[in-house]
């Protein structure tokens, strides 16, 4: 055995044994326990860092663990291949996205991923772009629309009037240029879109969060937030100058309906031009062009509390960028307020959105932050009608908030705010002027995407039978190879290619042409935990007796970015499949681990920010493995901070891993050159007579005990607490070092069977973390009867808990309830026996000054407090 640790002469060797073995197969429907572990699979964009390699490290060891527990485990990898950079790669490099989507696929899988030791069962690889994944995404979105759950309508999109398409949100740059001709600006168009009516499930996406204990409060929060449930009334007001038409208005704090002093309409809301004065119409055309060049984003900046939803990815507290000033236009036309028959102007605002509320917001600026900002700004009047004790301030120079008492309210005057709003409800209802109800923050899911890199929606037009879906038994439909054009311009190639485009509609046989949008790529990513069960099954999507025997996921890793969006839509397709009678779980993933991400520092910045191309502050996996092997790196992406929080990445601090690993490979490697490892010997089981080690060899087995005791517990579901399972390890191995240096141990039979057992429980222990140096050491030593045997599939460790109690303590000594001693001593003490020794220590008697002795407080093996 040689005596250096050389990870690029073991890494390969094993990686391609385990691959021969088959020991990372799942089984289905088997008679151990399941444990279905997963990670978020990745976008194949041609090269993963060491960035990534943190969450597949984490997703890898838990998996590991669970397998040397005795379950049966399911820990599948796949890839999320459609998607938007496929298609600029192809635009700008004239290369197909299958060609470059399969190529970065093979780098990833072959060079990167394999090669960090991951326990994947690449049988069931999932790749969405594969015809063999598609089909199924299409026949679960016709399942949607037969249950009424997809549907057509207009919507926003982001237009480049030079490219002549739909742009995505990240294409949009430069607050509202085109990414690709930086001198455009983006119009906002409206467009017949796909959407999946996710908002039917808000009540239970947002009641079963309570659930969902193995998550994160944070995330749960996020999607609280999201889904954003909020009760309060839909009040009416009349136009003045045409009374058959109500504007409808949702609003949190019904109790404020006396202090309205303008109503605000959406630039979009089909009312502006119908109410606008012939002499306000110019100006406000004007400003409704205008807002169309904004996104709903940047509109969202400042607004009303009732006009939007908070800016912001997570949606979990309002926006933190500044707010932008606030604009608006005079209709010229007025409302009516119901309540007190005040007549208040209608007015147009960018910051209201017509796909949130009823696209009408009614302005109480005395009582709302942004209100307030934006009468001011204005001029319009503010009217005080709650305050802390229903007397009115002199001047309001900020609006009050808080609950109090009404005031200039008419009857309502000297309620409590919170019984006002229940009574001003009542009445609404009662005199036709407004009623109850809820507003979710959610929106439905828009699905359509105008680019060709996508899942075709199996539906075709026709113009005598109208949108009609595709025949099961038609599908896939395919996304045509062949003869594709990319130029980025001009909206999706499926659009021109009339081998595509014509078909015959499915109910009449006339002539019809397909649907050219393609879906989100978030569909893809809402189902593919089910296609694993049951990946090469070419009849359905997946069999109904694997899908409930593995469902639901027991474990999922992946990051706090996918917290709302791809979380949120994974539930929703759940419990629709559900509804559906195909699944029988109600959530997908009972568990979530988020890690943080890791940051390095920029050169580009000159910060330390998250690692990225961008910011020019990758380490690349191939080097690194080349240089210091896998489980180096393994063991850096856990120790450096628990996995939850931020991982700075640090060179030096990587390089100490290795290092680390060459100390267990020479601990080891000198113990088997001087025949002190022999895996056959009385010892090497556990089964000691204890009574007969001497102290020093018996504080080692405690050690051990306590060392597996302690790492069960980190890799545990309850603490995944990965840095301080290595720092155990660690502090075995170093007891091992000062147990070896007398060479007495080395050379005695006790002495061998303790250093036995000791290497091959640490061993056992570094298996699911350090996999490549734990197998090759575990063959050497013996502990491997033939090359069939694999420690991943050997039972991890036990403890005697017991032998997890050290004989001795530290008994604190006491007087009058100050310490003034600390002693070690025998553990079990009788009470007496902890007395004498207490009294005869010399700082206690010291203290005791010949005081007489009223009473002693004994407290077993923790302390004795002399009373004088």
């Amino acid at each position: 055995m040689v005596s250096q640790y050389v990870p690029q002469e073991i890494d390969e060797k094993w990686q391609q044994h385990w691959e021969t073995l088959g020991i990372y197969k799942a089984v289905d429907n088997d008679k151990k326990p399941k444990f279905y572990s997963l990670v978020m699979f990745p976008y194949p964009s041609g090269d993963l860092h060491m960035g990534h390699m943190r969450v597949y490290t984490i997703s890898d060891v838990i998996s590991r663990h669970r397998r040397m527990l005795g379950y049966n485990v399911l820990n599948p990898m796949g890839w999320d291949a459609f998607g938007l950079p496929a298609e600029n790669a192809a635009i700008k490099n004239q290369k197909h996205p299958q060609d470059w989507t399969k190529s970065n696929i093979k780098f990833m899988r072959d060079s990167q991923l394999k090669k960090l030791g991951t326990s994947y069962d690449w049988e069931r690889e999932v790749t969405t772009c594969d015809v063999d994944y598609y089909r199924w995404t299409q026949w679960l979105f016709l399942k949607m629309y037969e249950a009424g759950l997809a549907e057509r309508k207009e919507a926003p999109v982001n237009w480049c009037p030079d490219c002549l398409t739909v742009l995505a949100n990240e294409q949009v740059v430069n607050d509202g240029f085109c990414w690709r001709h930086l001198e455009t600006r983006v119009e906002q168009r409206l467009m017949s879109q796909w959407f999946l009516r996710i908002t039917k499930y808000a009540d239970e996406l947002l009641a079963d969060l309570d659930t969902l204990k193995g998550w994160p409060e944070r995330v749960r929060v996020m999607q609280q937030n999201w889904i954003g449930k909020s009760h309060g009334a839909e009040l009416f007001f009349t136009v003045e100058s045409a009374p058959n038409i109500q504007i409808k208005v949702f609003t949190t704090r019904p109790d404020t309906v006396f202090g309205v002093s303008y109503l605000v309409l959406a630039p979009e809301n089909p009312l502006v031009e119908k109410l606008t004065t012939p002499e306000n119409l110019p100006r406000v055309r004007e400003y409704v062009e205008a807002s169309k060049l904004k996104s709903d984003r940047d509109r969202m900046i400042g607004g009303s509390a009732d006009a939007a939803p908070a800016a912001g990815s997570d949606g979990a507290s309002p926006v933190a960028a500044p707010a932008k000033p606030k604009t608006g236009v005079d209709t010229g036309a007025f409302v009516i307020n119901p309540f007190n028959g005040d007549v208040v102007p209608i007015l147009v605002s960018d910051y209201v959105l017509m796909n949130y509320g009823t696209g009408a917001v009614m302005g109480v600026p005395a009582h709302d932050e942004r209100d307030f900002a934006f009468a001011r700004a204005l001029n319009m009047p503010v009217r005080e009608v709650i305050s802390p004790d229903g007397k009115a301030a002199n001047a309001l120079n900020e609006p009050y908030l808080e609950e109090g008492v009404l005031l200039n309210s008419g009857s309502f005057d000297g309620l409590k705010s919170t019984e006002a709003r229940a009574r001003i409800i009542s009445w609404a209802e009662q005199h036709l002027a407004g009623k109850e109800r809820v507003q979710y923050r959610l929106r439905d899911w828009l699905i359509s995407r105008q680019r060709y890199w996508g899942c075709p929606i199996p539906l075709v037009h026709c113009e005598k039978c109208g949108i009609k879906p595709v025949k099961e038994s038609d599908l896939p439909v395919v996304l045509p190879v062949e003869g594709v054009e990319f130029t980025g311009k001009g909206g999706s190639p499926l659009a021109k290619m009339s081998s595509f485009l014509d078909v015959k509609c499915p109910q009449c046989g006339g002539d019809a042409r397909r649907e050219t949008d393609t879906m989100d790529t978030f569909i893809d990513s809402s189902w593919y935990f089910l296609r694993y069960v049951d990946a090469n099954n070419p009849q359905e999507a997946f069999a109904q007796d694997k899908v409930n025997y593995w469902m639901p996921v027991d474990q999922y890793v992946g990051g706090v970015e996918h917290a709302i969006l791809h979380l949120l839509y994974s539930r929703f397709f759940t419990r629709a499949l559900k509804d559906m009678g195909l699944v029988k779980c109600t959530e997908p993933f009972t568990n979530l681990l988020s890690q943080g991400m890791v940051t390095m520092h920029s050169p580009i910045s000159g910060r330390t920010e998250k690692m990225s191309k961008s910011r020019g502050n990758v380490v690349g996996t191939t080097e690194f493995f080349k240089h210091y092997g896998a489980d180096a790196a393994r063991l850096f992406t856990l120790f450096a901070s628990p996995p939850e929080q931020e991982l700075e990445w640090n060179e030096d601090g990587a390089v100490g891993q290795y290092r680390f690993l060459s100390r267990v490979w020479r601990l080891v490697a000198d113990l088997k050159e001087k025949g002190v490892i022999d895996p056959k010997v009385q010892g090497a089981g556990g089964v000691f007579d204890h009574s007969q080690l001497d102290d020093v060899s018996r504080g080692v087995m405690r050690l051990v005990h306590k060392t597996i005791k302690a790492v069960s517990s980190d890799l545990s579901p309850e603490r995944y607490i990965f840095n301080t399972a290595i720092a155990r390890c660690m502090e075995l191995v170093n007891a091992l070092y000062k147990y070896v240096a007398d060479e007495s141990n080395l050379s005695s039979a006790q002495g061998k069977e303790v250093l036995t057992f000791a290497v091959k429980n640490l061993l056992l222990l570094m298996a699911p973390m350090a996999p490549h140096i734990s197998e090759e050491l575990w063959h050497q030593c013996g502990f491997a009867s033939s090359l069939q045997e694999s420690i991943h599939v050997h039972a991890w460790p036990t403890f005697d808990d017991k032998l997890t109690i050290d004989d001795q303590i530290e008994l604190v000594l006491q007087v009058n309830g100050k310490i003034v001693s600390k002693i070690a001593a025998p553990r079990g003490l009788t009470r007496e026996a902890a007395e004498a020794l207490a009294l005869a220590d010399d700082k206690v008697q010291a203290k005791m000054n010949g005081s007489v002795l009223r009473k002693v407080i004994v407290v077993p093996d923790k302390l004795v407090n002399i009373v004088i």
